[in-house]
């Protein structure tokens, strides 16, 4: 992995795949954070997007949390009962402490969740780029989120905030948007209406000529629902709030493990699920 003070480059077989940027200069209101874009099939083409004019404050791929605590970890505006989306001036920032590891597939990452002067997470991201054919490779994600605050912290989403269906925060992947919506399929359903707030394995993410499957690697992320959007933007992500708020005592921790394939072409379901088999094994 080559890298500068600011950012990583994601190499698969000695082609570059992603780019992580770790200090982005960005205004407060989108809750800088670091991410990963472009990330790119094999053959080069991007599959996610950067502060696109729908919602500034997506930004390509990373883990983002629009209520810890009654802050904004996600950017834009905050969610509040009775009233709607609002202009808070709530955001936190994620900063990069260091990297523990890099290699040119990867990397483990300390990271702290800052808000009004104060650390109120400290985070252990690890970031790995697999091969798995000629035309696909995996990107696993795992993020550790320790409450090193003296008082019990708990994570909130829109939904557990009163929004229905609303019950984004976690790992998210902004995808690329295309002149037509993706196409979004699981194991057993297809269509974002089935697959949105429902727990599976895996879920896939089809355009013009790559695809995205997402699975949970670990019985806890498992146990999320997906956050699915392709009308109004395609984006997928999980739900770690989605019924009730999350919460996390003091020195706890919270462990999720997502795994991404990044393949070229449209992938059905046997496909699918037999890369989703090769990423996830241990």
């Amino acid at each position: 992995m080559t890298s500068s003070n600011d950012t990583a480059v994601l190499r698969v077989a000695g082609r570059p795949v992603g780019r992580y940027v770790t200090r982005p200069e960005l205004p407060v209101r989108l809750s800088p954070r670091p991410y990963l874009h472009p990330v790119t099939t094999l053959s080069g083409t991007a599959v996610t997007e950067l502060s696109p004019a729908d919602h500034a404050h997506h930004l390509g791929v990373g883990v983002a949390v629009p209520d810890v605590e009654g802050f904004n970890f996600w950017g834009g505006r905050t969610y509040v009962r009775d009233q709607g989306p609002t202009e808070l001036d709530n955001h936190g920032t994620q900063r990069h402490v260091t990297f523990q590891l890099r290699d040119p597939d990867g990397f483990v990452e300390e990271l702290r969740w800052v808000a009004a002067g104060g650390e109120l997470l400290r985070e252990r991201r690890t970031v790995a780029a697999t091969e798995l054919t000629d035309q696909a490779w995996a990107l696993d994600l795992t993020f550790s989120l320790t409450n090193v605050t003296k008082d019990p912290l708990s994570i909130g989403s829109p939904a557990t905030n009163g929004r229905p269906g609303a019950a984004y925060g976690g790992f998210f992947w902004r995808a690329r948007k295309e002149a037509t919506p993706p196409d979004v399929f699981t194991a057993g359903t297809e269509g974002e209406t089935e697959a949105h707030g429902h727990r599976a394995d895996w879920l896939a993410l089809t355009g013009s000529g790559w695809t995205l499957v997402f699975a949970g690697a670990t019985e806890q992320t498992r146990r999320d629902p997906w956050f699915v959007r392709t009308g109004e933007y395609p984006g997928v992500g999980s739900s770690l709030a989605h019924d009730e708020r999350l919460p996390i005592p003091p020195g706890e921790t919270v462990v999720r493990r997502v795994v991404t394939v990044v393949a070229d072409g449209r992938l059905g379901r046997d496909a699918a699920a037999a890369l989703v088999r090769k990423a996830v094994s241990p």
